[in-house]
């Protein structure tokens, strides 16, 4: 309810990781059909209504999650259609962001870039204008810190309390209850709200004031895009050289460079298909974010900005709602050019 904390752990600090108890033994894993009892009871715990904004390929099956749990779930989407199998499922709708916010007593927002998340908190009929004291915001979209601050003062201006809580995982984890959240912002709204990120992630790093999230998730993501370059030039230069890059994927994938998004991905990169889980043109949003970020305090990134050029170049393949794996295209055309 408004003004209540519902989990009484204390905040995180910024070295400390809070699990739940299942995240320390892999076998207690929820699966997304059949969700824990643990995760289930944890939809009881929150005694208010939630609300979440934005139900592209992060927010649907966050909501989803929310619902499954026993949550008491308001949705809004621009596009109406993209609810309808939630609403189905039990969720409620509203036609604007501002009568979800007003319905609810917390409200989640998943958009696409920061002109979207400052629009439908702080534009027409923005969630804003729906806020008022004991009400929260949650904005757990990817953008950069002015952003957040932005949306921030709107929300605290209104008496509401606000909190960044950006996520570090794609679509499979946003399905399976799988996502890392970087908060940042009211620490009172991050202990109400801990059991709702429990249902939807795996863990939560609380990491002090506004902006501390936005940048941790700019600084992840600029590593992982970096990551996937490096990736898509090994496999090329291994299949030029006369190498089976599946076998490629397979050593990576035992060796000290090991991680999960090289053997989830580099199959399917072999075969050139790109099921989206991650549009490229997200990763390059972020990228260019990134760069913003460094720029800001002067720290160079050499290897990000030249990602950055070839993302950008993948863009202009028209492969910008593609999964950002996609990327390796672009090394494609440079070699055939």
């Amino acid at each position: 309810m408004a003004g209540t904390t519902i989990c009484h752990r204390a905040p995180l600090s910024l070295s400390l990781l809070r699990r739940r108890s299942y995240l320390r033994h892999p076998s207690l894993l929820p699966v997304y059909s059949q969700l824990s009892t643990d995760t289930a009871s944890k939809g009881k715990e929150f005694e208010g209504r939630v609300g979440f904004l934005g139900m592209g390929i992060m927010g649907s099956p966050m909501a989803l999650n929310l619902i499954k749990a026993g949550c008491d779930v308001t949705i809004w989407n621009r596009t109406k259609s993209k609810c309808d199998h939630l609403i189905n499922l039990g969720a409620k709708y509203e036609p604007t962001p501002a009568q979800v916010a007003s319905s609810c007593d917390v409200t989640f927002a998943m958009l696409a870039d920061p002109a979207s998340a400052a629009a439908v908190a702080t534009g027409e009929n923005g969630a804003v204008q729906g806020l008022g004291p004991g009400k929260g915001y949650v904005d757990v979209s990817t953008v950069d810190g002015a952003t957040s601050k932005l949306i921030s003062e709107s929300v605290q201006k209104t008496g509401a309390s606000f909190l960044e809580a950006p996520v570090s995982g794609s679509k499979k984890p946003a399905e399976d209850g799988q996502l890392i959240f970087l908060t940042a912002g009211d620490a009172a709204l991050y202990e109400r709200v801990a059991s709702l990120l429990d249902i939807m992630g795996k863990s939560r790093f609380y990491l002090g004031d506004v902006s501390n999230g936005a940048a941790m998730k700019l600084v992840v993501n600029m590593i992982m895009g970096s990551m996937m370059a490096s990736f898509s030039e090994g496999l090329l230069l291994a299949e030029k050289v006369g190498l089976d890059p599946n076998v490629l994927v397979e050593v990576v994938s035992q060796g000290a460079i090991s991680a999960p998004m090289y053997s989830l991905k580099g199959p399917a990169m072999v075969k050139a298909t790109y099921p989206t889980a991650f549009p490229l043109k997200h990763q390059q949003k972020d990228l260019r974010l990134a760069l913003g970020l460094a720029e800001s305090v002067s720290q160079p990134i050499p290897i990000a900005a030249a990602a950055n050029e070839l993302y950008k170049v993948a863009k202009s393949q028209g492969l910008s709602d593609q999964d950002f794996s996609a990327v390796i295209e672009a090394l494609k055309a440079k070699l055939q050019n």
